[in-house]
């Protein structure tokens, strides 16, 4: 058996004229946890769906869990919780109603006892007769992955799992996560947010229907090449518009009561702090941010070009 739970080539997927995906390729060990990142529309859930076997790729080859994405979909879903960026189970039922109705798709042995052991392991047991509409972001999305997750998956693909809940909820979902991947479950999480991405063991960024970098967080910022400086002080807001303007500033940004600018060339950052420092403002030079990074692919990848196609 192969050491990757995905290994898929070269992927394409075309919807009419437009491009979607443009030979995307990743190889996924077993057992880790992957972050699945980009904005909006740059084809994370397109590939997703081609790992899954729910979408046919036009072009490109592989396997997920062993089996061939284009010849053995059925068997890729059995083996595979997905949950999906929309909560999508049925709000007219409790949580304890959905978890058996799914349990009886799978045609699970036992399944009172499955059902009591995820309501149990999910924190779900003391809410297990609460109408699924009833439940909170948080709680939908827990009820989701115990959903998912009950008929122990090899893989578990997380589609923006925590858009619109909690700080707190977020937290004790990602704790679930790694008790799944010390399990042995292979995770892949699609993800806007910089703080889940450096929960993951690996990072692939796409933009544009392309892969722009994948990697370690330490590797994809020491690869980005900035240089980053961080200011404090009062009044350092109404420098933003003037820095962002200037040679070599790549991205200037305003970090809760910090401002950050970064750039390549650090000859031309120096020059563009000095022409604006003023005694309120306290500068130094600090690391560059996974966002840092980030920001500056995006704009070195320029304009989607598949909007024209």
């Amino acid at each position: 058996m192969s050491d990757f739970a995905i290994d898929v080539r070269n992927l394409v997927k075309r919807f009419g004229k437009k491009t979607a995906v443009d030979g995307v390729s990743i190889q996924m060990p077993r057992g880790a946890v992957w972050g699945f990142l980009g904005p909006n529309g740059s084809g994370k859930t397109t590939t997703i769906r081609m790992i899954c076997g729910l979408l046919k790729a036009n072009e490109g080859e592989g396997t997920c869990l062993g089996f061939d994405i284009a010849k053995e979909a059925d068997k890729i879903k059995a083996n595979t919780g997905y949950m999906t960026q929309k909560f999508s189970f049925w709000g007219d039922l409790t949580i304890r109603e959905n978890l058996e109705f799914v349990g009886r798709l799978y045609r699970m042995p036992n399944l009172k006892q499955v059902v009591n052991e995820t309501l149990d392991t999910l924190g779900l047991t003391d809410r297990q007769h609460q109408l699924a509409q009833a439940l909170s972001g948080g709680w939908k999305q827990r009820l989701a992955l115990a959903a998912v997750t009950m008929h122990d998956p090899k893989l578990l693909l997380l589609d923006e799992p925590t858009a619109g809940v909690d700080p707190q909820a977020r937290r004790e979902f990602w704790d679930q996560i790694h008790r799944l991947s010390s399990a042995g479950m292979t995770v892949l999480v699609s993800t806007h947010y910089m703080d889940e991405a450096e929960r993951c063991d690996h990072i692939v960024y796409l933009a544009n229907g392309k892969i722009l970098t994948q990697g370690l967080v330490k590797d994809i910022i020491d690869d980005s090449g900035l240089i980053t400086f961080r200011a404090e002080g009062e009044g350092i807001r109404r420098l933003l518009n003037m820095l962002s303007d200037m040679p070599g500033v790549e991205h200037a940004s305003y970090f809760g009561s910090a401002l950050h600018v970064s750039g390549t060339d650090r000859a031309l950052i120096e020059a563009a702090i000095q022409t604006v420092k003023s005694e309120n403002a306290v500068w130094e030079e600090v690391r560059p941010t996974l966002e840092d990074a980030f920001i500056a692919l995006m704009a070195r990848a320029g304009s989607d070009r598949r909007i024209h196609a």
